[in-house]
């Protein structure tokens, strides 16, 4: 389907952390400490130091920036090939599966969904109250002002109010979908699909084919909505902490 050596990279450039460092082919990143993308360490190559003085030098980094390691190993990914087991010996244990899906920019826009090149307001209101915590919601929203050029922004009214929301990195030939939200009154009503869909459709007017996603791989009505929508699952990956 696709290599996670060549999707993985447009996943960490798509959504940027605040921080960045690599150490060769692993790659650092720290925000607030909340989301877990954007506050890990991600093993894409071999680094450039033996892998207990890499692992070493990953720890310091995340308590010089009072946050807690984390590696976010993807399967298919050799960097190398027995981290895990060196993790496991200091005290890291692995969470739970991440699923990434890959399709086409198929499907009809929908009229209703608005786009924008940015994130307003009323977008940033709706995807902060879905984080819980209100400095989990700032640090995504900062998350949102840094993602690249081009993005798109979809957002859907429901009686003059917004209902769901979802946005579109574009890069590398893909369209990364992100922040897909419902508010919970309108959830079980399609308008995911429906933003989805546009955000899909307007995709393929910009030239990009192919699409991905990251979704948990417990959460099986999200599953199935991208699945009736031609995606189909491409690799996992999962944060290992102490």
């Amino acid at each position: 389907m696709i290599d996670p050596a060549i999707l993985e990279p447009l996943a960490d450039d798509a959504w940027p952390a605040r921080e960045r460092k690599r150490l060769g082919g692993w790659r650092l990143n720290a925000s607030s400490g909340y989301s877990m993308r954007i506050n890990a360490c991600w093993p894409l190559a071999a680094p450039d130091r033996d892998v207990e003085a890499a692992i070493d030098a990953v720890e310091a980094w995340y308590a010089a920036r009072g946050l807690p390691p984390r590696f976010k190993l993807t399967d298919g990914v050799l960097a190398p090939a027995d981290l895990a087991g060196q993790l496991a010996a200091r005290g890291y244990r692995e969470g739970k599966d991440t699923l990434v899906m890959v399709g086409a920019t198929d499907g009809e826009g929908d009229p209703l969904v608005r786009l924008s090149f940015s994130a307003d307001e009323t977008f940033e209101t709706v995807f902060t109250a879905s984080a819980g915590d209100p400095e989990d919601g700032r640090e995504r929203i900062e998350a949102l002002g840094r993602m690249p050029p081009p993005a798109c922004f979809a957002r859907l009214d429901v009686d003059g109010a917004p209902a769901a929301i979802g946005v579109a990195a574009l890069g590398g030939g893909f369209a990364g979908v992100f922040g897909m939200r419902t508010v919970p009154a309108h959830r079980r009503k399609g308008l995911a699909r429906r933003v989805l869909l546009t955000l899909l459709s307007e995709a393929r007017r910009q030239g990009v084919e192919r699409a991905w996603l990251q979704v948990e791989a417990d959460n099986a009505p999200a599953i199935a909505l991208y699945a009736a929508e031609g995606f189909q699952p491409a690799y996992c990956y999962r944060y290992w902490s102490r």
